[in-house]
């Protein structure tokens, strides 16, 4: 386990101590194309800059709009989209409704082609899973940021709750439900979808039936970031695409494995040796209760 939890702060490692990142620091600036200049992750008035934690000796994007350093994911989700003469731009948190005019929640990125007359001649929607944490992150960040340079190599290590990547979490709570909810009407729709994803999540994954582009109605975009030794920066890095077919994809990843029943049935019959053995029920019987 790293002693320091924290990989980025406000876009730059923890002990880079350049003008530029004490700059990004003092003013929470945010160098990855945030809705404004300014980090708003958790409160706008007191954001938690955190942008990617260790993962033993891996680094694990925790922050979604660090997926769009140079906005290579959409350039990467344009390849598989669009024929490669086309002309296309990208929009941001778009409102998508099913048939009923309820919200299904906001598409991170739509990618639109478009003709010399600028109407729409086709679309595909790119997601961004980050990774959601376990313990606390609020507290060693606020430590670091009291003295950044005095608590560049800080040990946290044997702090309660020390931040570790939440993977199961992750894909149980956010990457399945959208998968379900939006990408069921985009799959309805015929539409193209990538996702853009950390390298640690995807290997949490369930193996996914690999397909041809040209057969694929998703592409999962795996990144990582990589040290940049001369810069003295992390680098958001392409590593694969995992082309697959959208139901094969949901029903794998919805789809928890099973393991002995033999264990599960070891664990009922404890269960009932405790109850014939006498042990008091929790709440009282009718038995129990006094007659006045």
């Amino acid at each position: 386990m790293p002693t320091h939890p924290l990989a980025e702060v406000f876009g730059f490692p923890t002990d880079n101590h350049s003008s530029e990142a004490r700059r990004y620091r003092e003013h929470r600036l945010c160098p990855f194309h945030n809705r404004v200049p300014n980090c708003t992750k958790d409160k706008a008035n007191d954001p938690l800059g955190v942008c990617s934690i260790y993962d033993e000796e891996d680094v694990t994007i925790t922050c979604p709009v660090r997926f769009r350093e140079r906005w290579i994911i959409a350039e990467d989700a344009a390849a598989f989209f669009f024929p490669t003469n086309a002309t296309w731009t990208s929009l941001t948190e778009v409102r998508l409704q099913d048939k009923h005019g309820r919200s299904a929640g906001n598409i991170d990125v739509v990618l639109v082609s478009y003709d010399e007359r600028g109407q729409i001649t086709d679309f595909g929607t790119l997601e961004v899973q980050a990774v959601y944490i376990s313990g606390n992150i609020r507290r060693p960040f606020a430590h670091y940021m009291e003295a950044p340079e005095e608590r560049a190599a800080m040990d946290w290590s044997r702090q309660r709750y020390y931040p570790r990547p939440d993977y199961l979490s992750s894909s149980r709570k956010r990457l399945a439900p959208q998968l379900i909810f939006k990408g069921g009407i985009l799959k309805g729709w015929g539409k193209k979808q990538a996702v853009a994803i950390d390298r640690g999540f995807f290997a949490t994954l369930p193996d996914l039936a690999a397909v041809d582009p040209d057969d694929a109605d998703i592409a999962w975009m795996i990144y990582a970031l990589v040290h940049d030794h001369a810069g003295h920066l992390y680098r958001l890095t392409h590593v694969q695409t995992v082309y697959a077919r959208f139901e094969q994809a949901l029903t794998r990843i919805t789809t928890a494995d099973a393991g002995p029943v033999e264990d599960f049935i070891e664990s009922l019959q404890e269960k009932l040796d405790e109850r014939l053995n006498g042990n008091p029920p929790d709440a009282p019987t009718l038995t129990d209760i006094p007659l006045t």
